[in-house]
């Protein structure tokens, strides 16, 4: 037997054509879809202004469907007719579809709304991953800014996440997709329990959701801020480890319950980390106090021109003083071997060169037995550490003591391979893709080195937390590498076990002049 048209039809998202008239607006080309509908392009019969208009069908859904959309729909409609602010996606006008000839669509609803040139989730998929996106401070203040509003007048966003920010011409930051906000009743208020796996607080999980809905409350949002901040300011990195959005949503549930630590981005740079750990805290209690106004606060202090030098990678600053030395013909401060300058030294034939104590204290020398190759490799993936111990000189020493720059090295009878010596699985847990192909491969050098940095930079950080000698944090790391972090703590120094290698990477970070 063969299936009738619109069987087939119904197998497929249903469109509507080019050219097609929602009551003052013709459609023009599809601009995305998703799981309720589909986001078309068009422009105002009366002026040809463009707007973006989204198309929900409502004929395939069941009873229970249709009234959970139409709840989402007059939600979104009821906000943006309250809600009014430059950095809040509008909604024009609710249409209904008249489409008889089309069934499937005919009495769909259609929003019309302000039209945006992308999305942040498109944004964040072209980006180049371990470094903020172009105008990050920019995104970020405006999406604060939005969220104060919101919650001022007495709203909770309740799905805040990459695809829900819209950019628009002339730098236009917005938040999007109200179908989620809902007005607070006292401290907290109820949704349907349809959150993004990946950006909703821990505590959510455990909620039981009643015929209400699952509470939800402002604490939830800065959660949310947190997890897009990191992925701003990181190209995309997730602070959560996974494949999948349940995968990382359970790493947040064992953060929470304090079987797993915090692992931020090695790069990022304080005063941003120190935002991000605070929108991370584990609870609803811990986030209470940090408001979207006193976040959007703080990022207006970092917007200033100040705050926005802070953003420059570690590398590139390294890279700036170089240059500037070079061309003034004067000092060098901090010495060579920054990120891109290992094929020729710029201070070669000049006058004397002074070195001064410096963040760029402890590049690798130039006379060092460093294989050339792998010098810009060791380089880079230190500099994506703020922290002032992890150097290229460090990494250096480390790389040494374990292989001695083998990049095929293996102790198969502990498990250990490559030029970092990683154990499989725990590379995987911290893999950082150094050489940009879209593998992580312990076996690759850069991968390798570059994941090594990132798992010192965060051993460094745990032990100052803990509150171990500053001297000692090279002899620290060189240990927690070698055993863990939670080892190295109880101990609060160098397990006696593993004395003779950290004392070999000491001695080879002094030939480095680490």
């Amino acid at each position: 037997m063969t299936s009738s048209g619109a069987e087939q039809g119904a197998l497929e998202t249903p469109r509507l054509p080019a050219g097609f008239r929602i009551e003052g607006w013709q459609l023009d080309a599809v601009i995305g879809s998703g799981g309720w509908g589909t986001v078309y392009e068009a422009r105002a019969v009366a002026d040809g202004t463009v707007v973006a208009v989204k198309v929900l069908p409502t004929g395939a859904l069941a009873p229970g469907q249709r009234a959970a959309l139409g709840e989402l729909v007059a939600r979104e409609v009821r906000f943006s007719a309250e809600a009014d602010h430059p950095h809040l996606v509008r909604t024009h006008a609710v249409c209904t579809v008249d489409a008889p000839d089309l069934p499937a669509l005919d009495g769909a609803i259609a929003l019309v709304m302000d039209r945006a040139e992308a999305s942040l989730r498109q944004v964040l998929d072209a980006a180049a991953t371990g470094r903020p996106i172009p105008d990050a401070v920019r995104v970020l203040r405006g999406v604060a800014a939005g969220l104060a509003h919101m919650h001022g007048a007495g709203w909770v966003h309740g799905d805040l996440k990459p695809a829900n920010v819209l950019l628009g011409a002339d730098e236009a930051v917005w938040l999007a997709d109200f179908g989620l906000a809902t007005e607070l009743e006292g401290t907290h208020a109820y949704v349907p329990p349809l959150g993004t796996l990946d950006h909703v607080p821990p505590e959510w999980w455990s909620q039981r959701t009643g015929a209400e809905g699952t509470m939800v409350r402002p604490t939830a949002d800065i959660w949310a801020f947190g997890i897009l901040a990191h992925q701003v300011l990181t190209g995309g990195l997730h602070p959560f480890p996974g494949a999948t959005a349940r995968a990382r949503s359970l790493a947040a549930q064992a953060y929470a319950r304090g079987t797993a630590p915090l692992r931020l981005d090695a790069g990022l740079d304080d005063n941003w980390r120190r935002i991000v750990e605070d929108c991370l805290a584990p609870d609803h209690a811990g986030r209470l106090r940090h408001t979207a106004e006193s976040l959007s606060a703080r990022i207006e202090q970092l917007a200033s021109p100040r705050g926005r030098r802070r953003l420059l990678p570690v590398a590139a600053v390294a890279l700036a003083a170089v240059s500037a030395a070079a061309i003034g013909g004067a000092a060098l401060l901090g010495g060579g071997g920054g990120e891109g300058d290992d094929d020729e030294d710029p201070g070669r034939g000049a006058p004397a060169i002074i070195v001064t104590h410096s963040p760029a204290a402890g590049e690798i020398p130039e006379d060092s037995d460093v294989p050339e190759a792998l010098r810009p490799v060791i380089v880079k993936a230190a500099h994506r550490c703020t922290d002032a111990e992890v150097t290229p000189a460090f990494l250096a020493a480390m790389l040494k003591a374990e292989s001695g720059f083998d990049v095929n090295a293996s102790r198969p009878e502990t498990e250990e391979f490559g030029i970092a010596m990683w154990t499989p699985s725990v590379f995987r847990a911290w893999a950082v893709d150094g050489d940009g192909d879209g593998d992580k491969d312990y076996m690759s050098a850069p991968d390798a080195i570059s994941t090594m940095s990132l798992y010192v930079c965060w051993l460094d950080q745990q032990f100052k937390k803990a509150d171990l000698p500053a001297k000692d944090l090279p002899a620290l790391m060189a240990a927690g590498y070698r055993t863990s972090d939670r080892t190295v703590i109880t101990e609060r120094g160098v397990p006696e076990q593993v004395r003779p290698h950290v004392k070999k990477v000491l001695r080879y970070l002094a030939d480095y002049g680490g």
